[in-house]
């Protein structure tokens, strides 16, 4: 990011700008939406500059910019449309410490102005850093359809209101009443109500929500179990996100991805509960003691889980804590790595004449590598998704091959599967672990054992054209 979003409070403040033709224009009908003093310098300004001068909108000087002219602004904008003057009159503004924007000039600007939602005191900001305007525009139409128009009245209402807001207690109680104001009751007011009595009706319903919320009870603690998928924030089910935007508290695995707790409430707290097999673990009693002490104490407990809480994840250890607490709980299932891990090989778990069951396996248990049905699993034609499986790959290798497992049984290793940096190896049973340790695998694997990639130039037999009616 190199841009960091930012609202600048321009109320009394100076803002200065140099130009008069049609940029100077678009830029002016932002500025004119602020309580900034404006100022223009302008040798022969547009009749809309002109005419803004003259409602006393804008102070407006008929000649060209000199050193001095941008003291105390706190923004200037150089729109004089030709570079050389963009330049002389950045240079100047930036002397008087003054921030400047180049219009059309991303590279030599200090900030930039993104494309912007109104609905004051709503404000919605769209930017790209200059990559994308067409995509901000679309962003800013889709966001204008969306938005009701009343949401800045509503808005302004509830501005006036925080202070009897503050009779709720701080938290998920108070969060609750505003809930229920912006996105039902509020909306309801004043839904094709005239503009003159929309205001009381808005406050209205503001009184009635407040006495209603003042006299229920605050709802109990309550723990989610809920998957994470395997990396890709796409893959977080519908579900998962919306309980990630109200939590409390949110304990989450190691390899949970940066960009899906980027999506957990702002002021929810954030716990890491990380456990590495073969290395540094919190332990599974202080994980239980940590979600029993938030529960408890009334907080909307998420414990996020990588792929599907109940496939390793220890779910019904953590099941069996929070019940003999007393405590309720709901588990939210998630894709599972196998799943997202096969679908990137173009394959299936499952397939008529090869095998009418898989095996979901791990690598390791509580006790060190883990010991399976090897005899039923060497069998031609079975497919079995190890996860954990990288430290224990030369013992499933030997172990498969001592029962009997042909050596060229394809094994697709899937590396950080679903994600940006997903790497797939395809490899066969005799070479699973010289190509793990050549391959030097750093982040989550999990081996397909039976399976290979679909061959990507596989041929698609051509359909036969149909005619056009």
């Amino acid at each position: 990011m190199q841009h960091f979003p930012i609202f600048v409070a321009l109320a009394g403040r100076r803002v200065v700008l140099s130009g008069g033709g049609e940029a100077a224009c678009a830029k002016l009908r932002l500025l004119l939406k602020t309580e900034a003093h404006l100022t223009v310098f302008a040798p022969d300004p547009a009749p809309d500059i002109a005419a803004w001068a003259a409602e006393g909108r804008l102070r407006l000087l008929r000649r060209a910019m000199e050193p001095g002219d941008a003291t105390c602004a706190a923004l200037f904008y150089a729109a004089d449309e030709d570079a050389a003057e963009d330049a002389r009159t950045s240079a100047i503004a930036r002397a008087d410490g003054a921030l400047i924007n180049i219009v059309d000039n991303l590279g030599d600007s200090q900030f930039i102005t993104p494309a912007i939602v109104d609905r004051d005191p709503v404000t919605v900001a769209i930017g790209t850093e200059g990559a994308a305007p067409v995509l901000a525009r679309s962003i800013k139409a889709d966001l204008e359809e969306r938005l009701p128009t009343q949401l800045g009245l509503l808005t302004r209402v509830g501005k006036r209101f925080r202070r009897m807001a503050a009779a709720l207690p701080a938290g998920r109680k108070r969060r609750a009443f505003w809930a229920d104001y912006y996105f039902e009751a509020g909306p309801r007011a004043v839904d094709g109500v005239e503009t003159g009595d929309a205001e009381a009706r808005a406050q209205g319903a503001l009184d009635a929500l407040l006495a209603r919320h003042l006299s229920e009870d605050q709802a109990p603690g309550h723990v989610f179990f809920v998957g994470a998928g395997p990396g890709d924030p796409e893959l977080l089910t519908l579900k998962a996100r919306k309980l990630l935007d109200t939590a409390d508290v949110v304990i989450h695995d190691r390899l949970i991805a940066p960009e899906i707790l980027d999506l957990a409430r702002r002021e929810a707290r954030m716990i890491s509960a990380g456990k590495e097999g073969f290395g540094p673990s919190v332990a599974q009693s202080e994980i239980n003691d940590l979600i029993l002490q938030h529960v408890q104490a009334g907080a909307q407990v998420v414990r996020l889980k990588s792929g599907d809480p109940g496939v390793f994840g220890r779910l019904d250890e953590e099941i069996e804590a929070v019940s003999a607490a007393g405590q309720p709980y709901t588990v939210v299932p998630g894709i599972t790595a196998a799943a997202s891990a096969v679908a990137g090989i173009g394959q299936s778990l499952t397939q008529r004449a090869r095998n009418a069951s898989v095996r979901l396996l791990t690598g390791h248990d509580m006790k060190g590598f883990a010991d399976h049905d090897w005899t039923a699993l060497a069998k031609p034609g079975e497919v079995a998704a190890i996860y954990m499986g990288k430290k224990a790959a030369r013992f499933i290798q030997g172990r498969l091959m001592m029962h009997g497992a042909d050596p060229a049984t394809p094994v697709t290793v899937v590396e950080n599967a679903s994600r940006a940096d997903q790497r797939v190896i395809a490899t066969s049973l005799s070479g699973l672990a010289a190509e793990l340790a050549a391959a030097q695998l750093s982040g989550p694997a999990l081996f397909l054992y039976g399976l290979a990639p679909r061959a990507a130039a596989e041929v698609i037999p051509e359909l036969p054209r149909q005619e056009v009616l």
